[in-house]
Order: structure tokens, then C-alpha cells, then sequence
């Protein structure tokens, strides 16, 4: 017979060890591992420090249960390589602008900005709460990805030129960087729009193979040291009023993720959408001073001539977009009804007390 005290130890014990055989597993399971491809060199003010927070976030939220590797244009694949990197397999994740993917789906680049169009927080509206994610996401499906957005560095500036255009007819012949729907714009103006990766742009400069580039805002473009070749900087950034960065995840990947893991990489991208925005508002203000008082830059406003005829080639482009049919026109249509619903919004707010303020 066995004794009651020992029936107590045997029977503790057991429990014991299967509660242990039970947690074992769970203890011993290796994180899971994504790597994340950027078109941005390492730690760019803007979009770089938003890839790698949004790294340290997931893998924070998550308490280690999902790490990601944030690898800088040119380490796996080439800045403009990104896109496929995640669409084959290569990377599960990247951080980068739909500004590039034109020769995908010549609409992609509205969901980083279109001339003339959304401003961020309007944007961002139009993601969020008018139909814009779905369309996005309908648009990438085919290629086996899912856009999310994941920082924005604001409004941009016109760009870095190293002659002063003082009419349309000077900005006709350029070579030009400039991806995106402001980059047709640019086409059917005269000028020669080309596609560069960041970290290829201020070689260019430098060695004549272009005449002129925009980027992003003032922080993004100190740092790419822009001004030590052009000294003219104009404004406004009528091609991209808005930032919008790009978290792009592979569907395999993403179909593979528990669902508090989902929760989680969307949340902290969501989160740095927002963090990023106001970071560059902040600090773009700090850089056009530090630009315009201790590097001898000087700002322009585009001429109106220039300006004018910018803008009818804008509304020539999307009109052949929607003419496209598809999806294409699904996102062009639902682009315009944002702007048609906030543009008197707009107007009587953020635009009027800007307008007196001073």
C-alpha cells in the first residue's frame, strides 16, 4: 500500500512535470526571423530611422517573440530592387516609396503622393477612412505583397537645381531625378525625368549625369548633401505634397503570422506613420535654416508660368491613368472624390489660418 503523503508527492509531481513537458515547448520556440530590405542608406534621416523603429518596435511589442533585420538599400538587393525582393521571397518585409513601382502598375506612385494631390494628413484620411487601403491592397495583391504605411516625411520641397528657372522654358531639357507620377509631369514639360536610388543621386550630381533632383523635405536632404553641388532650392513641392513611406510584407509571410503578431506589425506601423510625420515637420524646419543661414542655399518659388503648366499636365496624367480602366480607374476615381471631399475642408482651416497667421 502506498502511503497518503507519497500518493501526494507522486500525484504533485506528476502534475508537475506535465505542466513543465507542456511549457517546454513554447519556452524553447525560436523567434521568427523576418529581414526587412530598404531603399534607403543606413539610418537616413526620414525614412531610414523609420525602418529601423519599426524594427526595434515589433520586436519590442512582441517581447522577442519576432525580430526583424533592417538591411539598407545595396546590402541584399539594390535600392529599387525591394519590391521584388519581397514579391519572390528573398525578404518578407522592406520599407520603401511607391513612387517607384510605376513599371508595375503606372498608378502605384499615388499611394506616396501625386502633384498637386492629397497633403499628409489628408492622405492619410484617404487611406484610413476613404477606401484607400483596400485599393492599395488590391492593386499589390498579384504580386503576392501587402502595402501598409509606415512613416511619412511630410511635405516635400521642389527640388535642387544647379541654374535658377526663372520660366517654363528653363526647366525644359533637364535631366532631372524624378520618380513617380511627378516624373511624367516632368516628361511632358520637356525635361528628362530619371529614376534613381538614393544612395546613386548626389554621384549624379556631382558628375553632370543629371541636372537637377528632388528627394524629400529639408532634414532628408541635408543629410544627402545636395547643397554642396546646387545651391538652388525650390519650393513648392507641387509633385509630392505628402511622404507616404511604404511597409511592404509578403502575403506568404504575413499569412504565417499568429494573430497577435499581426495586431503588432500593424500597430507599430501605424504608429511610426504618425511618429515619423511629426519628427519631420520638426525637424525639416530645423534643417531649411540650417541650409538657407549656414550653407548658402537660396530658396525659389517656381515660376507661375512653370507652375501653371505643371498642373494642367497633372490633371492630362491622371486622366490617362483612369482611362486605363481597372483598377487603375477604381484609384484615380476614389483619389479625386477625396480631394473634391476635403479640398472645402481644407480650405477653411488649415489653408485659412495659415493664411493670416503669419
Amino acid at each position: 500500500m502506498t502511503h497518503p503523503d507519497r500518493r501526494r508527492f507522486l500525484k504533485g509531481g506528476a502534475l508537475a512535470a506535465g505542466a513543465a513537458a507542456l511549457s517546454a515547448p513554447a519556452l524553447a520556440q525560436a523567434p521568427i526571423e523576418w529581414t526587412m530590405v530598404t531603399s534607403w542608406p543606413k539610418n537616413l534621416p526620414g525614412p531610414g530611422v523609420s525602418a529601423e523603429r519599426i524594427a526595434t518596435g515589433i520586436e519590442q511589442a512582441s517581447d522577442g517573440r519576432m525580430r526583424v533585420h533592417v538591411r539598407a538599400a545595396g546590402e541584399i538587393v539594390p535600392a529599387l530592387g525591394v519590391f521584388d525582393a519581397v514579391a519572390e521571397g528573398t525578404a518578407e518585409m522592406a520599407h520603401t516609396a511607391s513612387l517607384f513601382w510605376a513599371g508595375k502598375a503606372r498608378v502605384a506612385p499615388l499611394f506616396t503622393a501625386a502633384p498637386f494631390g492629397l497633403t499628409p494628413l489628408e492622405h492619410i484620411t484617404w487611406i484610413d477612412h476613404g477606401g484607400g487601403q483596400a485599393l492599395w491592397d488590391k492593386l499589390y495583391e498579384p504580386f503576392g505583397v501587402k502595402p501598409f504605411m509606415a512613416g511619412n516625411t511630410g511635405f516635400q520641397m521642389g527640388g535642387w537645381y544647379t541654374k535658377e528657372i526663372r520660366s517654363l522654358d528653363d526647366f525644359k531639357g533637364l535631366k532631372i531625378r524624378m520618380p513617380g507620377l511627378g516624373g511624367e509631369v516632368a516628361r511632358r514639360l520637356g525635361a528628362t525625368p530619371v529614376s534613381l536610388g538614393a544612395p546613386d543621386i548626389l554621384p549624379a550630381l556631382q558628375s553632370g549625369t543629371i541636372d537637377a533632383t528632388e528627394f524629400l523635405g529639408p532634414w532628408s536632404d541635408l543629410a544627402m548633401g545636395f547643397y554642396k553641388v546646387a545651391k538652388n532650392y525650390y519650393w513648392p513641392g507641387f509633385h509630392e505634397p505628402n511622404g507616404t513611406g511604404e511597409g511592404l510584407v509578403s502575403l506568404s509571410a504575413w499569412a504565417e503570422l499568429p494573430d497577435d503578431l499581426k495586431v503588432i506589425v500593424r500597430h507599430v506601423l501605424a504608429v511610426e506613420n504618425i511618429r515619423g510625420l511629426g519628427e519631420a515637420e520638426w525637424e525639416n524646419a530645423r534643417a531649411l535654416r540650417a541650409l538657407t543661414e549656414e550653407h548658402g542655399v537660396t530658396l525659389h518659388r517656381f515660376p507661375d508660368d512653370f507652375l501653371g503648366a505643371a498642373k494642367a499636365a497633372s490633371t492630362e496624367v491622371f486622366d490617362d491613368l483612369a482611362g486605363e480602366g481597372g483598377v487603375s480607374a477604381e484609384i484615380i476615381e476614389s483619389y479625386r472624390a477625396a480631394i473634391a471631399r476635403l479640398t472645402p475642408w481644407s480650405k477653411v482651416s488649415e489653408a485659412a489660418l495659415l493664411s493670416v497667421r503669419g
